[in-house]
Order: structure tokens, then C-alpha cells, then sequence
């Protein structure tokens, strides 16, 4: 079962360091993520999801190469591959896995032209180490939503909105 947790900033240049930090530790294996999403608003009121994996590009790349080698067995390899990376950027597109975009918008239209949020979805952490490895954003951010436990959750909040440290 994965946990989901969203972090709001003020700013989106923070939630970009953050998302980038996550990623940091991901390699380190101290978290694993199932999905990490930058969502902004921006000054004229618009919602951006910024998603760590391009699915229409990777629906694009696997269509493409299928697409290529079916059209090897019909001799037309050049338009199999043309339709397979259509096909599959379509495809590509309409998927969602992870956080649901709906749930992200709708969480977004509330902020502040400007701000950032951060949602991750976590498969499993060593929560004492990342909690240590976050240090960096205390009181730069507000914990808006977690499925956490209560003891993860508070420490959570007093590491990112600098209740105490």
C-alpha cells in the first residue's frame, strides 16, 4: 500500500528542489516512489502538472518500435513505425498512473497564483533517514495532505513547516 503525501510552497522554484531531492534519495534507495508530481499555478490563474515521466513520449517510443517490426513482416517497416508512434503517443496520453490528474487539479485550483505543491506517491522509506535528508526545506512549506501514520506525519510537519527542530 503506498502513502501520499502533498507539500505545499510558496514558491515553485522549492518544489522543483524538493521534487529533485526525492529523486536524489530515491537512488540512494532510502524511498521508493511510485510517482512524484510538480503541480504550479501560475500568475494568470492556470494549473500545470508537471509529471517526472513523459507517458505520451515513452507511448511514442514503445509504439513506434512494435509498429516497426510489424511493418517488417507486411515489408513496410517505415509506415508501421509512423502509425505504432501515433498509436502509442495517443495511448501514451490518455493512461494515468499514479495520482490521479483530477484529484491534482482540483487540490491546485485552490492555491495562490505563484505557489507549488509537491505530491508523492510512496511505495515504502526509511522514514527516519529521509525526514533527516529533508532538513533542508524546514519552514519553507506546509504539509497539506498525507495518508501517513500520526507519528510520520508530525514529524514530517515539524521538518517542512518548522514547527521545531
Amino acid at each position: 500500500m503506498s502513502d501520499l503525501v502533498v507539500l505545499s510552497f510558496p514558491d515553485q522554484e522549492t518544489a522543483f528542489q524538493l521534487r529533485a531531492e526525492l529523486s536524489r534519495l530515491q537512488k540512494e534507495y532510502l524511498i521508493d516512489m511510485e510517482d512524484v508530481v510538480v503541480v504550479t499555478k501560475d500568475e494568470k490563474g492556470k494549473v500545470k502538472l508537471h509529471q517526472a515521466v513523459s507517458l505520451t513520449g515513452m507511448g511514442a517510443v514503445g509504439g513506434g518500435f512494435w509498429g516497426m517490426l510489424i511493418g517488417l513482416l507486411f515489408l513496410n517497416p517505415l509506415l508501421g513505425a509512423a502509425v505504432g508512434a501515433g498509436a502509442g503517443a495517443l495511448s501514451g496520453k490518455l493512461s494515468d498512473i499514479g495520482i490521479n490528474d483530477q484529484f491534482m487539479k482540483d487540490l491546485a485550483a485552490n492555491f495562490q497564483p505563484g505557489c507549488a505543491a509537491v505530491f508523492v506517491l510512496v511505495r515504502k522509506a526509511t522514514t527516519d533517514k529521509v525526514i533527516e535528508e529533508l532538513k533542508a526545506f524546514h519552514g519553507k512549506g506546509k504539509v497539506l495532505k498525507t495518508s501517513l501514520n500520526k507519528d510520520e506525519e508530525t514529524a514530517l510537519k515539524e521538518v517542512i513547516e518548522g514547527d521545531s527542530l
